[in-house]
């Protein structure tokens, strides 16, 4: 079975300010803090996600 991308996501910038509907969606992502990183599946879905709140994050691969 071959083996699934990753992606790193952290959160660079606060949510303080941001809508209500970005603070949810970084709260999906698991990002609960600043400096904090997850790492979740590379799928269409998360990208959907990351794209969504990409001035408050950082993605490496």
């Amino acid at each position: 079975m071959a083996k699934k991308k990753k992606i790193r996501i952290t959160q660079t910038k606060s949510k303080i300010g941001a809508p209500e509907r970005q603070k949810r969606t970084l709260a999906a992502l698991g990002l609960k803090k600043m400096h904090q990183t997850v790492e979740h599946d590379d799928t269409p879905v998360i990208r959907g996600m990351v794209d969504k709140v990409k001035h408050l994050v950082t993605v490496e691969k």
